[in-house]
């Protein structure tokens, strides 16, 4: 049977089968996360289970709670999620697959813009939005409209946690900045995720990753050596900040359970990317020394970089004189071992051109394979540039399930290689925990699909105001008749 009709006779089966069966064959999947909001009795608090009444008793586990197997950190928290792209709904996704429920606000009609960032596209909604929206319910509302921010104050008063990621201002001119929302939820905590913060010169400008990574830095320090500046391969500067706020939000719901007081805060991509800079920007801030493009090698350990082979590349480090002289013995070059140009590292980074030709021209004489098989077991950090097949099919990703399997909404097929009939391969958590499994995920919404039911569950609207709303334009419901 072939692998299609495999997966496809065992999607009745539970996510751990079809991990399994799965993992043998190309890639490994992994269950995702389900969340079920329960009974919330009181949204000025956050719901977390009733210990000896201190945060200290909460931490050290005093909490019998049945099903406590099951049960995930963040189950009855709920988060309305304003944003779009990718910072804000990486955020939020993470706090989704821990358990919040996450309501995502979209504009009737386009929704989020990544949904037609494509090709390529599974059905009508791009690999891109699919990738960064699982674990969360739609609404489709226009909050221009009074109505329309009525509808989000009215939400955030139920909701733990608001996320944001507009133009500072913007929403507060619709009347749903922090100051506006405070008034009518005091428990929220207000995550804006902007460009350059709520201050300085720079504060009105939108945020864009590239433009971010150029203004922090990361373009200057990336690239090759003497080339041009070249952009990271993925968004960093945009994930980083995703990373930040989602720490960010954890830390406010752990603030709020000791004072039962809401708060704002203020990520952005500028001071998410500067603090990411780490040592780069300590050698300037202390040693006023500017840092350079390296391509792929260190600026302060030699060797340590991609190196050229016959069919690839590898990269190959040396941390220290023992590791020096394993790679000049596993590249048969033990007369540079003693060579007193390299003796050190010190000396390496001062004569680093020399002794790179030498090891390059070495590599360059075998296939990468060949490479890989003389370095296993050498206690040399080691490994290939992989491609995204390889990366999907090597050994260790498939011992560490980090991927889900999703059932497209819209039933839609694409050539994309892991869909199998409507089920779509994304990335899942890169965290195990052994006290809860990550599991059942939800899979990323169409365009208003929740609407009904976030109005009517959440909101208690009855059927003629939602009707009304939906003559005034004000709110859409996914294929709504």
């Amino acid at each position: 049977m072939s692998a299609s009709g495999m997966l496809g006779a065992k999607m009745g089966r539970n996510s751990r089968t079809i991990y399994h069966l799965w993992k043998g064959l190309c890639s490994p999947l992994d269950i995702g996360v389900g969340s079920f909001l329960g009974p919330r009795a009181f949204p000025q608090l956050l719901r977390l289970p009733s210990c000896s009444g201190s945060f200290r008793g909460l931490q050290q586990g005093n909490c019998p709670h049945p099903g406590a197997d099951t049960v995930k950190p963040l189950d009855g928290v709920r988060i309305l999620d304003l944003t779009r792209v990718l910072a804000g709904p990486f955020a939020t996704m993470n706090l989704g697959d821990l358990g919040a429920e996450v309501i995502k606000v979209e504009k009737p009609g386009s929704g989020d813009d990544t949904r037609s960032w494509g090709p390529p596209f599974v059905g009508t909604e791009s690999v891109y939005f699919l990738s960064v929206n699982r674990n969360k319910k739609s609404i489709a509302v226009n909050m221009k409209k009074a109505k329309g921010a009525k509808i989000i104050k009215e939400l955030a008063a139920v909701c733990d946690v608001l996320v944001e990621n507009y133009i500072p201002g913007k929403l507060a001119g619709m009347g749903l900045g922090y100051d506006e929302i405070n008034k009518v939820a005091p428990h929220i905590i207000y995550c804006s995720i902007t460009g350059y913060g709520q201050t300085g010169p720079k504060f009105q400008q939108a945020g864009y990753d590239s433009v971010a990574a150029a203004v922090s830095g990361l373009l200057h320090i990336t690239g090759p050596e003497g080339g041009e500046p070249v952009r990271p391969g993925v968004a960093m500067t945009d994930l980083a900040t995703g990373l930040y706020a989602y720490g960010a939000i954890m830390a406010a719901l752990l603030q709020r359970h000791k004072t039962g007081k809401g708060m704002h805060l203020d990520c952005n991509l500028l001071s998410s990317q500067v603090a990411c800079l780490t040592y780069i920007a300590s050698n300037f801030l202390n040693c006023k020394t500017e840092a350079i493009r390296w391509g792929t090698a260190h600026a302060s350990i030699v060797p340590y970089q991609a190196f050229r082979t016959k069919d690839g590349y590898i990269v190959v480090g040396a941390g220290n004189n023992q590791q020096f002289a394993t790679v000049c013995k596993l590249l048969s070059l033990p007369e540079i071992i003693h060579d007193l140009k390299y003796k050190n590292n010190q000396q390496r980074v001062v004569n680093r051109k020399e002794l790179i030709g030498k090891l390059s021209a070495r590599f360059l004489e075998e296939e990468t394979s060949k490479w890989l098989d003389h370095f296993e077991g050498s206690g040399v950090p080691y490994g290939p540039i992989n491609s995204m097949k390889q990366v999907f099919s090597d050994p260790q990703a498939r011992d560490f399930p980090v991927l889900f399997y999703h059932r497209h909404q819209s039933g839609s097929r694409s050539s994309w290689v892991f869909q199998v009939e409507n089920y779509v391969v994304c990335k899942g958590p890169a965290v195990r925990y052994n006290q809860f499994e990550v599991s059942d995920p939800k899979p990323p919404p169409l365009v208003g699909q929740h609407t009904l039911d976030v109005l009517k569950s959440k909101l208690g609207y009855k059927d003629d105001v939602i009707q009304d709303l939906f003559d005034a334009e004000v709110i859409a419901q996914h294929e709504f008749k």
